[in-house]
């Protein structure tokens, strides 16, 4: 654990409860007088907070200092993934988070399955335990859309992840946005909405599910 999230860190004294309390002293052995390592996900400080009072339910922290410290990718990666089904996203997830994605923009694409409901409270919670294992300093941002349409709206320079001999390697420097589509890839019609100097793929003969196409992308691009 890289440090600890707290909604409220930065605030002079913290209470832990709950399932932070059962992380920090049953999971961690925290102890009396030491300090932890906390952030709130919302600015870029990491705050230290020394334990003062520790009882079998509930522990007190106070306020030593803080500093800001960066922790993200070189660069930025906003992807647009077509919907999949949900238990594959919650998977695959923690990796992209890791590798320093910085947006993720789900999108029901014309072959995606439109009974596939996402909960973002659930993958919120998984980003957040993801980020106090590898230190990333601020929480993807996650976000759906209907279209692939809309999604260009907002990132009109996207690229697209698709067969082609047009190689993600020979383009990274220009790739900050890219769509990838869903079991069954993508409509006739969606392929159009793409300049084929924008359409790239892999030097592979295999075809690539999609959660593994999207991390295969993102590392190529980011690490």
């Amino acid at each position: 654990m890289q440090y600890l999230y707290h909604k409220e860190a930065g605030t002079p004294t913290l209470t832990l409860k709950g399932d932070e309390y059962k992380y920090i002293f049953k999971v961690r052995r925290h102890k009396l007088d030491e300090l932890i390592p906390i952030r709130n996900l919302i600015d870029q400080n990491i705050y230290f907070y020394k334990i003062v009072y520790l009882n079998r339910q509930e522990a007190n922290l106070v306020l030593q200092e803080s500093r800001e410290l960066v922790i993200k990718a070189n660069r930025e990666l906003n992807i647009g993934w077509c919907v999949i089904e949900a238990k594959n996203i919650e998977r695959t997830l923690p990796t992209l988070n890791e590798l320093g994605v910085n947006s993720i923009t789900f999108i029901y694409c014309k072959r995606s399955q439109k009974n596939f409901r996402l909960d973002f409270k659930r993958l919120n919670k998984i980003l957040i335990n993801s980020s106090q294992q590898c230190g990333r300093s601020e929480l993807m941002e996650l976000k759906a859309l209907d279209s692939l349409d809309e999604f260009l709206d907002s990132y009109p320079d996207s690229y697209m992840l698709n067969f082609s001999e047009n190689r993600v390697s020979d383009n990274l420097d220009n790739i900050n946005s890219i769509v990838v589509g869903c079991e069954g890839g993508f409509s006739k019609d969606e392929v159009e909405l793409f300049d084929k100097s924008k359409i790239v793929g892999f030097n592979t003969p295999l075809i690539l599910k999609s959660q593994s196409a999207v991390c295969s992308v993102a590392s190529k691009i980011l690490i």
